[in-house]
């Protein structure tokens, strides 16, 4: 029974070290550029005025980010080439849901169909996997559209 007491102890600080060690790995993983456990969005807190945030309001979000652009570099044989990406806002619902917005643009209309709707959106959806969806809000037809990202299971062919 005498090492009753000291097996305890080391226990104690075995179960001490594991937990400091699985918060030190999830601390190194939000903190690694390429992690997807980030699931916040930076926050640009210029809100540039503009009828999209009207219409957002009385949809019943609220406007809490402005303008955001992406960088995005791809390496294709060896030579790099660089894009972005542009969000308008960011905008929450009553429930604090997260939402990307974009705004409809009149040179770059949406076909509304599961593949114009991948080909165009569905970027911005993987980017920030933990947003709620996306809010195409087109000002001049007074619409906001909510979309979000669901994966098919393969049942509705």
């Amino acid at each position: 029974m005498s090492g009753s007491p000291d097996k305890a102890v080391m226990a104690v600080i075995g179960v001490g070290l594991a937990v400091w060690v699985v918060y030190r790995i999830y601390v190194w993983l939000q903190s690694s550029p390429r992690s997807f456990l980030q699931d916040h969005i930076p926050l640009n807190d210029e809100i540039n005025p503009h009828p999209a945030v009207s219409l957002l309001e009385d949809a019943g979000y609220e406007v809490v980010g402005g303008k955001l652009k992406i960088p995005l570099s791809f390496n294709v044989d060896g030579a790099p080439l660089y894009s972005r990406l542009f969000v308008d806002y960011i905008a929450a619902a009553e429930d604090g849901t997260q939402y990307l917005v974009v705004l409809a643009r009149p040179r770059r209309p949406v076909e509304w169909t599961g593949s114009g709707l991948r080909d165009m959106l569905l970027p911005y959806l993987l980017i920030y996997p933990g947003v709620g969806g996306l809010l195409y809000v087109n000002a001049p037809a007074a619409t906001v559209n909510v979309i979000t990202f669901g994966r098919d299971d393969g049942e509705n062919d």
